[in-house]
């Protein structure tokens, strides 16, 4: 099972993504004060949240960062090497596809990868912020 670690200053923004994503049945997924990066897995985070890990961040493939379109946080975002950024204006679907592909890129002991099956029910039903 996955492990998804949210450590967001949006409660209900975080609410929404956590339901969606534990939608699926498929995934462990924590509201954190700090995430642990020594736990495998995913974790998702405002700018709020990256500026308090200590750098250099521990496979950063696998931070998905929750932010405005703001060019300091997409310049810090870039610098620590965090390949997956999503607006906080975007629909939630967006977040998880997101988290999905940092699931797929984050190495694990277990190498089975989700099932197609999840994806479709973890967007089947509709998000909180739009779309």
């Amino acid at each position: 099972m996955e492990t998804v670690q949210i450590t967001l200053t949006d409660a209900s923004y975080a609410n929404a993504l956590r339901e969606m994503l534990e939608r699926g049945g498929l995934r462990e997924v924590r509201s954190v004060e700090a995430p642990d990066q020594r736990l495998d897995g995913v974790i998702v985070v405002d700018p709020d949240a990256l500026d308090r890990l200590p750098f250099p961040l521990d496979n950063p493939e696998r931070i998905v960062l929750i932010t405005s379109n703001d060019p300091q946080h997409l310049s810090s975002a870039w610098n620590a090497g965090i390949r997956s950024v999503v607006f906080s204006q975007d629909p939630l679907a967006t977040a998880v596809l997101a988290i999905m592909a940092a699931e797929l890129r984050t190495p694990r002991a277990d190498s089975r990868c989700p099932g197609a099956h999840a994806v479709a029910h973890t967007l089947a039903g509709r998000d909180r912020k739009g779309a």
